[in-house]
């Protein structure tokens, strides 16, 4: 497992929705990187649940905002139309067909970019959720490129030396290669190589190999927001599963924050400055969610779609009423930072996707109401912050966090297990019972579909981030209490993913089932009705 505890706590993004907005910016970017600039018009074919949703998501702003360079946590990407139209980019959607969405991934879009040189280039990316993305072809030859790492993407002419050519420049230069792929379509035509480095590739070697004679176009994959690993680290604090988690948290006796603190170093590199950065880098993630779970307690802003915005501070300004009969005073608390960042991200905000936009309210509501109740240091929100993380790394890996794939389990779901352990790291409890917590979780939202009204995540996803944080607060006491779960960890997610597998496409962010199908849902009125915001 390669995945960095930034990829499931990240990235700190726009909202509405990390697989629908960050991702997809995200491949704009990759395919702005590779296109033949300065471009004249950009053509975008979505599919699939792209092809459903992408208005309510933001994914066409999104897009473009990529395509101009903007970061995914760019305050501007929710002008990117306005930014195109003054540097004089045309850009058109086109949603496929049902039919031709068949094989592709959910959440796939195809980039067609004309240059004002008249070159013609193509970039089909699939979004993988939390962020984060896969390109699978370039002019239609099928590649797979992630942009992880340290990368340099080469068209080269499919002629003899012409690859160890590309090589020796890079061995001349002391960049060592970690890995590297070609593919063509045809003998004696174009190749296209990628090329993963151990460290970062500078100006002066994208040069030399942009001159060698057989090559075409060099250039290097940069996505903002992505943290580049090093393709030969994590050995020691690895792990794949629940069970190696666990194995490895006693044969070093330490918590599941701690050695998910420690598998990021060694991911960064192992020295003084990784343990700097690591610290650093989580600071920021903790800042973020104090910014996200407040802003729009103190200054509620009406969402994209216009089904919420202010209900967050409705309930807390009646938490001294119900509290007491109801949540109590420390739930209440974290149910209105979580209703409070879904505001936030649906408004178009800076938010950290945890692992998703969708469910970003349930890890920070959680462990920020417990940190406040507990009086908890920073160090220890941030260890309870890794600890959910390393969850998240193995749900991503061994099932899905993404709507698209497996439903709302995936993502209120996910989040709810990984706050549950947080809670009981946060809480001074052990490994194994941060573990139990996750499986209860995770285990009681077994089948949670996504079904987006409009496509917007906005309604039920508020409400859903609300069940997750009870959900996390009850699984936590449970395991704390001695209540483990019988079922382990590594089998729950297997079930997950299994269900997930199961949902039919309409159930799965599509916004063609569930409440999203009802009539309501397709009525003006009826939806105005739900937000308070204005007399009309």
């Amino acid at each position: 497992m390669r995945t960095s505890a930034f990829e499931i706590l990240g990235p700190i993004m726009v909202g509405p929705s990390s697989s629908h907005t960050a991702g997809a910016l995200r491949i704009a970017l990759v395919a702005r990187s590779l296109g033949p600039r300065p471009f004249a018009q950009v053509d975008f074919t979505l599919y699939n649940s792209f092809a459903q949703t992408y208005k309510g998501h933001g994914t066409d702003r999104a897009l473009v905002a990529g395509i101009l360079g903007l970061a995914p946590d760019d305050r501007r990407v929710r002008d990117s139309f306005t930014l195109a139209e003054q540097a004089g980019l045309a850009f058109s959607f086109s949603p496929a067909s049902k039919e031709a969405g068949v094989g592709r991934h959910p959440n796939t879009v195809r980039v067609n970019m004309l240059g004002r040189n008249g070159q013609r280039t193509s970039v089909t990316g699939e979004s993988l959720g939390g962020g984060r993305i896969r390109i699978s072809s370039i002019d239609d030859v099928n590649i797979e490129l992630t942009g992880d790492y340290p990368t340099l993407f080469i068209v080269q002419r499919d002629r003899p030396g012409a690859l160890a050519s590309i090589t020796g420049t890079l061995s001349a230069t002391n960049t060592n290669i970690a890995s590297i792929h070609t593919f063509r379509k045809e003998r004696g035509g174009f190749a296209y190589t990628i090329i993963e480095a151990d460290e970062p590739i500078s100006s002066s070697v994208l040069t030399r190999i942009q001159l060698l004679p057989q090559v075409v176009m060099a250039s290097k994959v940069d996505i903002p927001g992505t943290v580049q690993l090093r393709p030969d680290s994590a050995r020691k604090f690895d792990f794949n599963t629940g069970s190696e988690l666990l194995g490895a948290c006693k044969r070093e006796h330490i918590s599941i924050g701690k050695l998910m603190r420690a598998r990021e170093v060694e991911l960064l590199g192992a020295d003084t400055r990784s343990e700097q950065l690591a610290t650093k880098k989580m600071t920021r993630v903790l800042d973020a969610m104090r910014t996200e779970t407040t802003a729009a307690l103190e200054k509620p802003k009406l969402s994209l779609g216009g089904l919420i915005g202010g209900q967050a501070r409705s309930v807390a300004q009646a938490a001294s009423c119900y509290s007491a009969a109801l949540l109590g005073t420390t739930l209440s608390q974290a149910v209105t930072y979580a209703m409070a960042t879904i505001e936030r991200s649906a408004s178009m905000g800076v938010i950290v996707a945890a692992p998703t936009a969708g469910s970003a309210g349930i890890v920070p509501g959680a462990v920020r109401a417990v940190a406040k109740a507990t009086h908890a240091t920073q160090d220890q929100m941030l260890q309870a912050l890794w600890c959910a993380s390393a969850i998240g790394a193995l749900l991503a890996r061994n099932a899905s966090v993404a709507g698209a794939e497996g439903g709302c389990q995936a993502e209120v779901g996910s989040a709810a297990a990984m706050g549950a352990a947080a809670l009981v790291e946060l809480l001074g409890g052990t490994a194994q019972t941060a573990l139990s917590a996750a499986s209860t979780a995770l285990a009681n939202l077994l089948g949670l579909v996504c079904d987006p009204v409009r496509g917007l995540v906005e309604y039920p996803c508020q409400n859903r981030n609300v069940i997750g944080v009870v959900d996390a607060f009850s699984a936590a006491q449970l395991a704390l209490s001695g209540v483990r779960d019988p079922i382990p960890f590594d089998e729950v997610v297997d079930a997950m993913q299994k269900v997930g597998q199961s949902l039919p496409a309409t159930l799965r962010e599509t916004a063609l089932g569930g409440l999203a199908a009802e009539p309501s849902a397709a009525s003006a009125r009826s939806l105005c009705a739900l937000c308070d915001a204005c007399d009309s």
